[in-house]
């Protein structure tokens, strides 16, 4: 039974210090994100993150901290873009595509400073970029030069120090330490949605809660069906005869996952719809031709249709292009081929490339389909069910971050309590 796990997890001195641990971080984490800025008119920013769906959304992976304004009111941002462009570069970049592919360990820990060091950059653009958009916008007071500055800079601090606390959780913790910055960001919001929901609380709306609670359930579990989902392609190895002894001869599989780009693409195309909202945000009280340009494209962004078609194409496309960088059917078939594998009825070398990718266009449709699916399923549960709290458990990036994380969690803790048991043995 689960509570006997639970049992089982905090009598083990090792694993219970290290879910201690990273709960100490969580409400370091949380602490940080109720420290604002000065000079916030609270009423102003509720309207302004009511207003832009977008900003909704980054709002929520910051655990509320960027319509609090607070010192860490970025995340994690910075430092997640970073890595994407990296990754990106290695498409351009021979010399980084060996780095990350060919050096191991110590290639990709270097992958990883670089993404560190770009992140701080990345910080102060961002952090002057929503000071200045939130001042057009009334939501906060005109700052002096001298205040802009600190502030940028505390801004900047603050990613860089969320940075650390994941790497903390990575080496002392348990799970990937980013990942459950992000986690806890998302959950955080959850007694905020509760004490909404008795606040507004309206017996007629109990099928609409009936309904939405049981599309969250379906939709929960179709996200976890699919991110589990692998097709599995047969490979054998050929018998070689080194000295007196046999090697090969085994058969094994490799696995091609329904989802392989996991929450990129959504990130991607979130990325790509921000930026005309920011800039139709800054261009539309100017005037002019341009102000009316600016104008329609706010009003167009704010249309669900539109918004939710838009979005749905964009994360497809991303999900074919993230695939397209990080999985190469060419390099798997070579190195099948060196390790004297092959796949049953496929001649080793280029037909074996053509097979795989065969195979992956057929199961990334699927997958593609479904993560655009996702991304937009919250904006259409909403219109229909008028419920506004809980958002994140009816899709979008929050839900597959929430799954992967509690998923990835779950397989470690396994692990670890099974080599206990086969120590104890």
């Amino acid at each position: 039974m689960w509570y006997q796990k639970i049992i089982q997890i905090f009598k083990t001195p090792d694993l219970r210090n290290k879910i201690l641990f990273v709960l100490g971080i969580f409400i370091v984490f949380r602490l940080m994100a109720n420290i604002p800025m000065p000079g916030i008119s609270a009423e102003k920013m509720r309207e302004f993150f009511e207003a832009n769906q977008i900003f909704g959304l980054l709002n929520l992976f910051t655990g509320g901290a960027l319509d609090k304004l607070s010192i860490i009111m970025l995340g994690l941002g910075p430092y997640i873009t970073a890595t994407i462009i990296i990754q990106l570069l290695t498409m351009i970049f021979p010399a980084l595509e060996k780095i990350y592919k060919e050096e191991g360990e110590e290639g990709r820990e270097k992958f990883n400073q670089y993404g560190r060091i770009l992140a701080i950059p990345l910080g102060f653009l961002q952090g002057y970029a929503m000071l200045t958009l939130f001042q057009r916008q009334g939501i906060i007071e005109t700052l002096p030069l001298g205040l802009i500055i600190t502030s940028i800079l505390t801004i900047t601090a603050g990613t860089i120090f969320l940075m650390w606390l994941g790497e903390l959780i990575s080496e002392k913790g348990i799970g990937n330490g980013v990942s459950l910055l992000i986690f806890a960001g998302i959950i955080s919001d959850i007694p905020n949605n509760i004490r909404q929901m008795l606040l507004t609380w309206d017996p007629a709306k109990i099928p609409s809660y009936l309904f939405f609670f049981a599309m969250a359930l379906i939709i929960i579990a179709g996200v976890v069906l699919i991110n589990e989902g692998r097709r599995n392609i047969p490979v054998s190895y050929a018998k070689r005869v080194r000295g007196n002894k046999m090697y090969g001869g085994a058969s094994t599989y490799l696995p091609l996952n329904i989802n392989p780009a996991g929450v990129i693409p959504i990130i991607f195309a979130l990325s790509i719809m921000l930026f005309p909202s920011m800039i139709a945000n800054f261009l539309g009280g100017v005037g002019g031709i341009v102000g009316s340009i600016a104008q329609g494209v706010g009003r167009a962004f704010e249309n669900m249709w539109f918004y939710s078609i838009l979005y749905f194409i964009l994360v497809v496309l991303f999900t074919y292009f993230y695939t397209a960088v990080t999985f190469d059917p060419k390099a798997v078939s070579s190195n099948l081929q060196k390790m004297g594998g092959f796949i049953p009825g496929i001649r080793p070398g280029e037909s074996t490339a053509n097979f795989m990718y065969y195979i992956l266009n057929r199961v990334l449709l699927v997958g593609a389909l479904f993560l655009g699916t996702i991304a937009i399923m919250p904006s259409i549960i909403g219109a229909i069910t008028g419920v506004m709290v809980f958002k994140f458990l009816i899709g979008g990036t929050a839900l597959l971050i929430v799954v992967s994380v509690v998923l990835d969690v779950m397989r470690q803790i396994n692990a670890q309590l099974q080599m206990r048991e086969y120590e104890t043995f």
